[in-house]
């Protein structure tokens, strides 16, 4: 319709990146929280006497949240929308982190640990839906693999507070989660800053409200710009109907219908092979290295080196999503993953597993970019939150599975079999996307999806 194809034809400009910035700072301390659970556990466990089977529940805390609250902010997200459950689950994921930072004993950290991984899975999978309904076709796959970016940010803060902030302090490991509850802070410039997007606002009815978003993004557009606005192009998308109610079984139903069962079915495959096989590395590198002779706190300096890899690996496959196509680029990436998991499974020496595990995490980080960027494009409006927020739980499942499996594998099979197992997982996944992958670069989101949505409504 034509306010869509008013807000499709913007070129991408300040307010875009104002947008950009918004939601990686959310993914910046998503990331950051995932990884900070490594370098406290040692700490937990000197404070409360712990056994290795309750710092690994610690350790499966976080993505075992991950999955509850990607799959509730989908939901959520598709019935009252994507902007109040983006501010909603940062406040419970700050809330917490402080309640996990001033824990008095291990069940209360374990339990805050969970709810804070909720709060931080359901603002990770709303994200990337909510801010690609604003970006035109030509540019979507760059933004959105360069929103998934700042998930490496996190990282490597998560990574500099492990070295210089937990071993430094006195009660470190608290001041740590202090530190990655502070967006807290945000919430006040979030409120002010970010519009509801207009796509949920037509599907729900209120045409007015949407109508006012388009208009004062064109306003911003036109003033940063110093230039017209290009012309509105002939819409050759259907009007949007009224959205249906989105429940859990409603979705699955249609999600798994003959009409959407093949993208559903290489989507969650794909976010089961790289969320499976970056957690089975990222969780196991530290341990892998100190058992190649080096000290815990080498470890941690070899492991900021890899953590570094991860930025360019996430902004080059972003760069590439536009010129390749998203299925193109998590082939590209999938490969080069499954190469370094082998190539990693050969060596044995520190600084060559640091080489090759920084590879890795190049590839890996660069597979998420495109599955970011390739997620919400598959979806129809009405759903896309929910179907997004479902893709990443399943994908949680891995992450759940990981370690236990990569764990039980290294004591049978050994550092190669690890990472021999790694690269299998990583050659089912390259197999289904370049098979049955969707080509969707350049394509608007309504022509990609509307048509497959009239069919099962």
């Amino acid at each position: 319709m034509t306010l869509l194809a008013r807000l499709d034809r913007l070129p991408l400009s300040r307010p875009h990146y104002l947008l950009l910035l918004i939601g990686g700072l959310g993914y910046t301390f998503d990331g950051m929280d995932s990884a900070v659970v490594a370098f406290l556990l040692p700490s937990a466990q000197e404070a409360w006497g712990l056994n290795n089977g309750q710092l690994g529940l610690i350790g499966s805390a976080t993505p075992f949240g991950f999955l509850f609250g990607a799959a509730i902010a989908g939901l959520l997200g598709d019935r009252i929308g994507r902007k109040k459950v983006m501010m909603y689950a940062l406040a419970f994921y700050a809330v917490f982190s402080v309640i996990a930072a001033f824990a008095p004993n291990y069940e209360v950290f374990l339990a805050s640990r969970v709810l804070a991984g909720a709060g931080a899975g359901a603002e990770s999978a709303i994200i990337a839906p909510f801010l690609s309904e604003f970006v035109p076709a030509n540019r979507r796959g760059w933004f959105i693999g360069a929103l998934a970016g700042f998930f490496s940010f996190g990282f490597v803060m998560a990574a500099l507070i492990g070295r210089f902030v937990v071993p430094t302090m006195e009660d470190g490991w608290r001041v740590a989660q202090v530190i990655t509850a502070l967006p807290i802070v945000m919430l006040l410039w979030w409120r002010r800053s970010l519009p509801e997007s207009p796509r949920f606002l037509l599907q729900h009815g209120r045409v007015a409200e949407a109508e006012v978003v388009v208009a004062d993004l064109e306003r911003r557009v036109e003033r940063a710009t110093g230039a017209p606005l290009p012309p509105v192009p002939e819409s050759a998308t259907p009007p949007s109907t009224a959205a249906p109610k989105v429940n859990l079984l409603s979705a699955l139903r249609f999600l798994w219908s003959p009409v959407m069962a093949k993208r559903t079915a290489v989507i969650w495959l794909v976010w089961f092979v790289i969320t499976f096989s970056y957690y089975g590395f990222f969780s196991w590198i530290p341990t892998l290295l100190v058992q190649r002779g080096i000290t815990v706190t080498k470890s941690f300096e070899f492991s900021i080196i890899i953590y570094l890899a991860q930025v360019p690996g996430y902004f080059s496959a972003a760069w590439l999503s536009e010129r390749l196509d998203r299925k193109n680029t998590i082939a590209l990436y999938l490969s080069g993953s499954a190469v370094s998991a082998f190539w990693l499974s050969q060596m044995d020496s520190p600084v060559t597993i640091t080489l090759a595990g920084a590879v890795l995490s190049f590839f890996l980080n660069g597979t998420y970019a495109g599955v970011y960027s390739y997620t919400p494009e598959v979806f129809p409006t009405w759903i896309r939150a929910t179907g997004t927020g479902l893709s990443s739980a399943f994908g949680r499942v891995g992450s759940i599975l990981a370690p236990t499996i990569i764990g039980l594998s290294a004591a049978s099979l050994g550092f190669a079999g690890v990472f021999g197992l790694t690269t299998a997982v990583l050659v089912v996944g390259v197999v289904c996307v370049v098979v049955f992958g969707l080509a969707t670069a350049g394509r608007s989101l309504e022509e990609l999806t509307e048509p497959a949505g009239e069919g099962v409504k």
